[in-house]
């Protein structure tokens, strides 16, 4: 079912491709496996990415721009229609779409309302099927052939992000499908995020790692300073959530959670930054700030 990679020709592609597809599709982490660098947030948890990070991938005759955006779902917050109204601005300025399908989960209501979505798009839609490292060669057969029935996709692809399966194979795919055109990036770019929108998500993912399914739609991280001192940048950052009950569930017993956030988070930013970092965090209750249009835009959103 796999298409193999069409013959590269002599010709410079560059444009924009992204991912698509419900929550949790494995979007963000495919992004990060093609990019060979971590830029987009990875969760186990629903609607983890919030924004739309840029990552750009330089090949010799190519360079494929990489979009990471958020889950589209059905919302249920002015967060929530904010992101899918995210989610449709971007899908109009890609070159090519990517409308991922886990191949652990049998296709569903959530994938043939994405691919019905398709429709009036001018861009090439592609069907990448992840997750293939979960499953076997049965199971495998019978997504590809569920995926084949719900649209009339340019290519159909099966990758594994965690093993690398095919994910060369899909590049390839991505590029044969870009215009010709001159490199958008300079060579060093590697991502056009903001530092400190990406330290933020940094502290986010760190602060999403085992807590109740219902927090994580509740937390949001506001960079308020860097400051470069010497060997040094100190970040000051504040952590918001909705009511005091989830500010206790992130500080922990004797603020055993918040110290693990603070340590994992650190290692992260380090890795990003190249460079010492010491990280001043503090939890702050900003009340229903997923329905409050005035805190949405102060919280980026």
């Amino acid at each position: 079912m796999a298409t193999p990679a069409k013959p590269v020709d002599d010709v410079y592609r560059a444009g924009f491709a992204c991912f698509v597809g419900r929550p949790n599709a494995g979007k963000s982490t495919l992004t990060n496996a093609i990019i060979g660098q971590k830029i987009a947030i990875t969760s186990n948890k629903p609607q983890t990415t919030r924004h739309v990070i840029r990552g750009v991938l330089h090949k010799e005759n190519a360079q494929l721009v990489l979009v990471d955006t958020p889950g589209l779902h059905r919302p249920k917050t002015l967060l929530g229609e904010r992101l899918n109204d995210l989610v449709r601005e971007t899908w109009s300025e890609t070159d090519v779409i990517g409308i991922c399908f886990p191949a652990d989960e049998a296709v569903g209501a959530g994938d043939r309302f994405i691919s019905a979505e398709m429709a009036e798009l001018k861009a090439t839609v592609i069907a990448v099927v992840t997750k293939v490292d979960l499953v076997g060669p049965a199971v495998l057969a019978e997504r590809l052939l569920a995926v084949s029935k719900l649209y009339d996709f340019a290519d159909i692809v099966p990758v594994s992000a965690v093993s690398g399966h095919q994910v060369d194979n899909l590049v390839d795919v991505l590029v044969s499908h870009l215009p010709e055109s001159p490199a958008l990036y300079p060579d060093d770019v590697l991502t056009e995020e903001p530092e400190q929108v990406l330290i933020g998500e940094l502290i986010r993912e760190a602060a999403l790692e085992g807590v109740r399914d219902e927090l994580p739609h509740s937390i949001a991280v506001l960079v308020d300073e860097m400051i470069v001192e010497g060997n040094t940048t100190k970040i000051y950052a504040n952590l918001y959530v909705e009511r005091d009950s989830q500010k206790s569930i992130v500080i922990g017993t004797k603020g055993a959670r918040l110290k693990d956030v603070g340590t994992r988070a650190r290692a992260e930013i380090e890795a990003l930054l190249g460079r010492k970092i010491y990280l001043d965090l503090h939890i702050r209750v900003a009340k229903e700030w997923q329905r409050d249009p005035k805190l949405l835009r102060r919280l980026g959103f």
